[in-house]
């Protein structure tokens, strides 16, 4: 029997991957790579899934994870930039362990920015001649039960520097059933990349629109500059570092080229990818400033 390492395992991804393993008929048997082994635990026991000590922060975990690791579904935690630190000595525990693929969450236009750290960590498992396949999803729309939730709670607006710049969309969701479709036939897909979006290209005035008119509340979207969005993050707290990975997100596709959508998911799930009104409608509890406002959260 082989294995599957998912690391991430307990974040929006990392669930909806193994969620998404659980409902389909493999023979492999799947790890979650956690950092506490007592605490995770008790999120996964509905799975019929292991759990494994890993600690993105902490390289003494990492060859004892990957000893027995088939497949690697891997991913970059926001909080962690410095690939050398991270990264680098990752993979090369991957091959030390023999690891046989990577299936690598990286980023939608990835080859383009040789800035962010996906770039970085796409060289280095190409490098590492470990057979690969690398998804590269859009922008994903739990951003907006997440990172954007406070906002669109608080103040009923999104608050971005993204100008008029089109995003392409895609639901976790959506890329945990890609995910889990990959990593039980990982040899259809060697050394393949996939870029993974729905069918819809919106700007936030578009999509701000749609939230509106699916809350039955209006939201309105502010463009600040950069100066007046870092001032107002920080001024709820939210890390520095964040705050800089929202810039990257929201402000650089202004001048870049529109990116485009694919039919990615339709070809591997054989589904079609949620659209955003569909998102809409399936979080309406967790959006409606109205009845929600027991969400809202601060940064720490």
């Amino acid at each position: 029997m082989k294995n599957i390492l998912i690391t991430g395992a307990t974040g929006n991804v990392g669930m909806e991957v193994i969620q998404s393993l659980n409902k389909l008929d493999h023979k492999f048997q799947i790890f979650a790579g956690v950092r506490n082994l007592e605490k995770d635990r008790v999120g996964l026991l509905e799975f019929q899934i292991q759990t494994v000590h890993f600690d993105f922060n902490d390289i003494n975990t990492f060859k004892p994870a990957l000893d027995h690791c088939d497949i690697l579904f891997l991913l970059r935690p926001p909080q962690l930039s410095d690939v050398n630190k991270y990264f680098k000595p990752l993979i090369n525990s991957a091959v030390i362990c023999g690891v046989k693929h990577i299936v690598f969450l990286s980023v939608q236009g990835v080859e383009k920015s040789t800035i962010i750290p996906h770039h970085k960590i796409e060289k280095l498992i190409v490098g590492s001649k470990i057979p690969f396949t690398f998804l590269r999803p859009a922008y994903f729309m739990q951003n907006f039960t997440t990172t954007l939730l406070n906002d669109i709670l608080i103040n009923t607006r999104i608050f971005l520097p993204a100008g008029k710049a089109k995003f392409t969309l895609i639901n976790v969701v959506d890329i945990g059933k890609v995910a889990a479709k990959i990593l039980i036939k990982t040899e259809n897909h060697l050394n393949k990349l996939y870029e993974l979006t729905n069918h819809e290209k919106l700007t936030f005035v578009e999509m701000t629109a749609k939230l509106s008119k699916g809350l039955n509340t209006e939201i309105i979207y502010e463009s600040p500059n950069l100066i007046r969005f870092f001032i107002n993050k920080r001024n709820t707290k939210m890390p520095i570092m964040l705050i800089f990975v929202m810039i990257m997100l929201h402000y650089l596709p202004r001048f870049q080229k529109e990116p485009e959508t694919t039919d990615w998911v339709k070809r591997i799930t054989n589904q079609e990818p949620t659209t955003f009104d569909e998102f809409i409608i399936d979080n309406k509890q967790i959006l409606n400033p109205e009845t929600n406002m027991k969400s809202v959260k601060k940064f720490k």
